[in-house]
């Protein structure tokens, strides 16, 4: 019900200042990246730390998730039992802009744990800033080596918590 409000009132708004998905793609994008910016070059910044107490840009995206999203229940032959309903989803543009939005949010929350976590362990940003990099490109990967990273300064494995 909140997902179809949203995409109701969202959808008309976006309409009424004429973006399309694409120019959507690219705000969305650019506000991701320069969030990616601040975690990696200034990480002690007031605002950096702000940004990551007060997750803004994530919840922006959200929004933007939400109001997309709702058009899931519009295409026909789609789902999440197969490959190929998937495939189909993903053949409109605003669920595939839904989706894309979907990995730039939880990217983000998952590189602001990762600043969380090295900074309660006093890990260093230097090993830090690989993980934030891979966290951004390829989501799990960057996951995965600072989970190896807390391995090997921990000496266990499985033993550190995220």
């Amino acid at each position: 019900m909140i997902v179809a409000f949203l995409y109701c009132t969202t959808e008309r708004a976006l309409y009424h200042v004429a973006m399309n998905t694409s120019q959507i793609f690219s705000i969305t994008s650019t506000l991701a990246a320069l969030q990616w910016l601040v975690l990696i070059v200034l990480p002690h910044w007031k605002v950096t730390r702000l940004l990551i107490r007060y997750p803004i840009v994530p919840i922006i995206l959200s929004i933007v998730y939400c109001s997309y999203i709702g058009g899931l229940f519009r295409v026909k032959d789609g789902g999440y039992n197969s490959l190929e309903q998937v495939r189909t989803l993903f053949s409109s543009d605003g669920l595939l802009l839904a989706g894309w939005v979907h990995y730039l949010a939880f990217d983000l929350l998952i590189g602001f744990a990762i600043m969380r976590s090295a900074k309660e362990k006093s890990v260093s940003h230097w090993l830090v800033i690989p993980c934030l990099i891979l966290t951004f490109v390829f989501g799990p990967c960057g996951f995965l080596l600072y989970q190896m990273i807390q391995t090997v300064k921990n000496g266990s494995v499985g033993n550190q918590q995220f």
